[in-house]
């Protein structure tokens, strides 16, 4: 054979080699799918068209509705502490806050504990996280960042990014909306800086929409001359709530917990949305309050016409910038359907938290209670996901690391609290020992200027039991005390009532008729008692490091 020859055929045994490569690549690719986590801040399912709820009229939601019912949609998916840096901890870390630290919006995760992009990485994954962290220390376990600073803003956001100069020394500026510059920039990442070669696990956060709501400039007819529906329990509390978040004779009403109406003298809606009106906010904090207005609240003709109109702004702002979210999503999936990586791509929706939409005439979230607990869920992946999948099976943030590490073919830690839900995404149906209750936890007593009680409590399916402690996590009569008042804000000695709460769900859904001491409830409550001291022995969330309020425990645990 001729020297000729020969090259030509060890070019096309080169050629063959080449293209039998590349197939192997695809084919190894095509069984590692690449995962995309998006979440927004303060999207509450009241906020998906998906949940059904009194806003789902108004179609607030067109793509992630769509994105539902290609895939599975939890309607049990619960926050272990609705605030947002604790939240995002217990994602990134598959821990419980006692066990990763961050109780409050202080905390923060090192390195060494980022450990859901360092699993990503072991299995081979390029990682990347774009939009919101708050988790005040370098993502440096990503191998791509770029990240809000703190909390960010609406418009014209600044990043903190890698480069030469130490956390947090690098920064880019940008211009225009958060939403669509996040959206931005993942797919420039998408386009431009990924490995290809790799499947990848990215961390899609949108800021929207956290409060104080500015939605971009072109959403501001949206819903305009829209009535949005008002929660009944806006104006009727009922028998919601107890004395830890009343008071006697409902004589803290006026303090306890950031309202839409004038009701809370404090921090009120309508201090956002018309901050030299007479229904602004009146004091700094409730030391400044004098005692002649701690008496209960009662709407009169003229407080209801303000609340509904305060509402109606409120809904509409979150709205607008719900309905950036959404578009921004269109944007998204319409480049991976034309790259050919929407049914290799799994595809997790979901909000760090739940947040309250006026009912119980609440704003913000913190609270217990399901419009602030409970997150949406959504997952689509065409190879193991059944479309039009529902489940009420009871998942909490926790679990979302356990369940995407075992997705992209690893095991879960053993360091992790979470347990991975895996087979409920590919089969639909609930293992038979899976548990069936779920912890919550708040901390910030009475702080941030929303005046939220501390509590700690446990949900099942169908019932849900409260108990506020009334208390600092810091014995506050200790002078050399050392806490977090800097993000905590403003009452810093206030004890408030110490109470339970139950409510029945499945005949209660709204939480209107608390049911604690009612003899007919007592066998419930009892043997709601002893699985909450069990979780919080098993998830090492007791308080044997706070003895003031374990003291708080053990005399009104039985009352």
């Amino acid at each position: 054979m001729n020297r000729y020859k020969l090259g030509s055929y060890c070019c096309l045994w080169l050629l063959a080699f080449l293209i039998l490569s590349a197939c192997g690549q695809e084919q190894k690719e095509a069984g590692r799918p690449n995962i995309i986590f998006i979440m927004s801040d303060d999207h509450t399912t009241q906020g998906v068209g998906v949940y059904g709820s009194r806003l789902a009229g108004l179609n607030p939601t067109p793509t992630l509705d769509k994105l539902a019912s290609e895939g599975i949609v939890f309607d049990n998916c619960y926050v272990t502490n609705s605030i947002c840096t604790p939240s995002r901890a217990c994602i990134i870390t598959g821990q419980y806050s006692q066990t990763n630290g961050v109780l409050d919006l202080e905390g923060h995760i090192d390195e060494d504990r980022q450990y859901l992009p360092k699993e990503m990485k072991k299995l081979g994954y390029q990682t990347a996280i774009i939009g919101k962290w708050h988790l005040e220390k370098e993502p440096a376990a990503f191998d791509f960042y770029q990240v809000l600073k703190s909390q960010g803003t609406y418009f014209d956001p600044l990043f903190r990014v890698q480069g030469d100069q130490p956390w947090p020394g690098n920064t880019v500026q940008t211009k225009g909306h958060s939403t669509d510059v996040i959206t931005d920039v993942t797919l420039d990442w998408l386009k431009t800086k990924r490995d290809k070669n790799k499947p990848f696990f990215l961390m899609h956060h949108y800021k929207a929409p956290h409060d104080d709501f500015e939605n971009a400039p072109r959403y501001d007819e949206y819903l305009a001359d829209t009535f949005i529906p008002e929660p009944e329990s806006l104006y009727e509390r009922g028998n919601h709530g107890s004395v830890a978040v009343r008071g006697q004779n409902d004589s803290l009403t006026r303090i306890i917990g950031s309202s839409v109406s004038e009701r809370n003298l404090i921090r009120t809606q309508a201090n956002n949305i018309y901050p030299d009106s007479s229904i602004n906010r009146k004091y700094g904090n409730s030391q400044d309050i004098p005692l002649d207005e701690y008496v209960a609240w009662e709407y009169d003709d003229e407080s209801r016409k303000n609340a509904s109109k305060v509402y109606q702004d409120y809904l509409k702002k979150y709205l607008r910038c719900v309905k950036g979210v959404d578009d921004n999503l269109a944007r998204l999936f319409t480049y991976l359907e034309e790259e050919g990586l929407m049914d290799n791509t799994i595809i997790v929706y979901t909000g760090d938290q739940g947040f309250m939409l006026g009912e119980h005439d609440y704003i913000d979230k913190r609270w217990m209670y399901d419009e602030s607990m409970r997150m949406p869920f959504i997952v689509r992946y065409p190879e193991a996901i059944q479309p039009g999948t529902r489940t009420d099976v009871m998942i909490n943030n926790t679990d979302f690391a356990p369940t995407l590490i075992e997705m992209a073919g690893g095991n879960t830690p053993q360091y992790m609290q979470g347990r991975s839900f895996k087979t409920i995404l590919e089969t639909g149906e609930e293992p038979a020992d899976w548990p069936q209750a779920t912890y919550y936890r708040y901390w910030m007593h009475m702080a941030h200027r929303h005046q939220n009680p501390a509590h700690f409590g446990i949900r099942t399916k169908d019932k849900k039991l409260i108990f506020y402690y009334g208390r600092y996590w810091v014995d506050t009569d200790d002078p050399n005390a050392e806490w977090n008042k800097a993000s905590w804000g403003n009452d810093f000695t206030r004890h408030t009532p110490v109470a339970w709460e139950f409510y029945d769900l499945e005949k209660d859904p709204k939480e209107m008729d608390n049911r604690y001491g009612d003899p007919a409830y007592a066998a419930d409550i009892a043997e709601l008692k002893n699985q909450l001291a069990d979780l919080r022995q098993q998830l090492n969330e007791t308080d044997e490091n706070y003895p003031h309020i374990q003291k708080v425990i053990d005399e009104h645990w039985d009352d």
